[in-house]
């Protein structure tokens, strides 16, 4: 490290260091886990899910959507096959 990110390091309070965890830990969970929580729960209840309940899941994919757009390229949410 060169001097002048030690001197910046070393000048930042207690309070600030608080304050950027917590708006990078709210911003992981907002862009990250609770979609990909999200994604895991519609995947498990989407054909045996009630009306209230698919509202619920309406309102979270549209709440977090954002991250559901960021973790839609490695999700592969294919249909299950029919049983005949």
């Amino acid at each position: 490290m060169d001097i002048l990110s030690i001197i910046i390091i070393n000048n930042l309070d207690t309070n600030a260091i608080i304050a950027i965890a917590l708006y990078v830990g709210l911003a992981g969970a907002y862009l990250l886990v609770i979609p990909a929580a999200t994604l895991f729960y519609l995947n498990q209840r989407w054909y045996t899910a009630r009306s209230v309940e698919r509202l619920l899941m309406y309102f979270m994919v549209f709440m977090f959507f954002p991250g559901i757009l960021l973790l839609s390229p490695f999700v592969n949410l294919r249909p299950r096959p029919r049983e005949v």
